[in-house]
């Protein structure tokens, strides 16, 4: 990964946040979602996943794309999905990154994830596995994920302990339903000698529609800002920088590298600025056109706007903007709110206000579109179970 700035940059930036904000030669973490394909159908999926799209990238093409990172200089690459593990090819596609020196981080909610797999995967170098829960035990987790999810995902911890993988990672997207789970989840973690990513729930994909049921109050949002502060080895992603608000400022960039400093490839190739604003106005290009990722990354139009100086718009009264930098981009885009406008979970309440005077206006909200869905999958109203078939090839 090259620390070049990609645009004309001052002898001595203020800060590396700000140089960062500028955008750099290659961007420092990549999600590439292979598939739209899964097998659960979780009530807060960002890419509404469930069925593949004909319009995959094909094997060669996704060949093609790991050439392209590792002649950028990429460390790693985070793949995910739906479920990645669907691809009939997933297994060689990351065995051909990591021999071309691309590592890879692939999130899976682990019910393929079976012990020849495991074993699989420990003989591999520079693979890192993270198995997403979203409740630390059967019932939370499986009211947002599934009936059988919660067992699945600790069957395939299990087989990747006793494979001796070494440490993966527990991932859960926060919500005011397991906020309370915070220890039993660090717990659990331990018991592996894994280690505990936490990231924010935004309103994309299927979020859009449980995002208002599930997203924390702002009495949780506190309890979770001091919960992180005392533990800076838990792993955030830097999904929590609005927070910083609050005081001082979580571990990380803490601000939003939304085509500065991160993007995301979809399953057909087209690239965005981040893995949560899978919408059109956020689309940069496709790995299919002329001069590929690479061009897209550094020459396309909507991430050479993103990278100028972004105004502070109604935050600039605010003496918390430099701590929080307005907030997430695509938490504001899928609620209706400006672009310049506060943080729909502004820790001030500025953004539940702006939220209400919306309400008095003629706004049509941005819709993710209908994304991937199966015909039946659980909504918000009925949590309709999920039941899961796994498969045992190996």
């Amino acid at each position: 990964m090259s620390a070049d700035p990609a645009l004309p940059a001052p002898a001595r930036p203020s800060s590396l946040t700000d140089r960062f904000s500028r955008g750099l030669q290659a961007p420092i973490c990549l999600t590439w979602e292979l598939t739209y394909g899964c097998n659960l159908a979780c009530v807060h999926c960002l890419s509404s996943s469930g069925r593949r799209d004909p319009r995959e990238l094909t094997p060669a093409e996704a060949r093609g794309v790991v050439d392209e990172l590792h002649d950028l200089q990429v460390f790693y690459v985070n793949i995910g999905g739906g479920e990645p593990m669907i691809r009939p090819d997933f297994f060689d596609l990351i065995s051909y990154a990591v021999d071309r020196g691309v590592g890879v981080k692939f999130s899976t909610n682990g019910t393929m994830l079976t012990r020849e797999r495991a074993a699989t995967l420990a003989g591999m170098d520079y693979v890192d596995v993270q198995i997403s829960i979203d409740g630390a035990d059967a019932a939370t987790n499986d009211d947002v994920r599934g009936r059988g999810a919660f067992r699945a995902a600790r069957q395939a911890m299990d087989n990747l302990a006793e494979a001796g993988f070494g440490p993966f990672k527990i991932s859960i997207v926060v919500t005011r339903h397991n906020v309370a789970q915070l220890d039993a989840f660090e717990r659990l973690a331990e018991s592996y000698g894994a280690q505990l990513r936490l990231t924010r729930l935004r309103p994309s994909g299927r979020g859009a529609d449980t995002w208002e049921e599930l997203h924390p109050t702002q009495e949780q949002q506190r309890t979770l800002y001091h919960w992180l502060l005392d533990r800076p080895n838990v792993l955030t992603g830097d999904s929590f920088f609005h927070l910083s608000a609050l005081g001082e400022p979580l571990e990380g960039l803490n601000l939003c590298g939304a085509g500065r400093v991160v993007c995301l490839i979809d399953p057909v190739g087209d690239v965005y600025a981040c893995p949560f604003v899978l919408h059109e106005e956020f689309r940069a290009g496709s790995v299919r056109d002329a001069g590929g990722f690479t061009r897209v990354w550094r020459e396309s139009e909507l991430f050479t706007e993103l990278r100028e100086p972004q105004s502070a718009g109604a935050c600039a009264s605010c003496g918390s903007y430099d701590a929080c930098r307005g907030g997430c981009m695509a938490s504001k885009f899928f609620t209706g709110l400006p672009l310049d406008g506060p943080d729909p979970e502004c820790v001030h309440g500025h953004g539940e206000a702006a939220l209400e005077q919306l309400k008095l206006q003629p706004v049509v909200v941005p819709h993710p579109g209908p994304g991937h869905s199966k015909t039946r999958k659980p909504t918000a109203a009925t949590r309709e179970p999920v039941f899961l078939t796994l498969s045992r090839r190996g």
